[in-house]
């Protein structure tokens, strides 16, 4: 008897969420958004948002994509992971 494959973890298209965490620029601003548009084009400007930590050492922006595909969430965290600035990705 065969077993069957394990359902998956996420059902697409969804909403998910990503957060990048660095140090606050403009450079690493646009460096990251850059990168979220060419994998999610059609983000909306109210799925983004920014927060400054405590003492103004970190960035974190964070978006809300409709992800299409597995395969797309993975290009991205891979293309965000090798991006100059990204400390961290959640």
């Amino acid at each position: 008897m065969a077993m069957s494959e394990p359902p998956p973890l996420l059902e697409f298209p969804t909403d998910y969420p990503i957060k990048i965490i660095g140090r606050p620029s403009d450079e690493f601003r646009a460096r990251v958004h850059a990168i979220v548009l060419r994998h999610a084009p059609l983000i909306e400007p109210e799925r983004v948002s920014e927060r400054l930590s405590e003492n103004g050492n970190f960035l974190s922006i964070s978006y809300r994509l409709r992800a299409e595909s597995r395969e797309q969430v993975e290009a991205l965290a891979t293309d965000l992971k090798a991006c100059e600035g990204v400390l961290t990705l959640i």
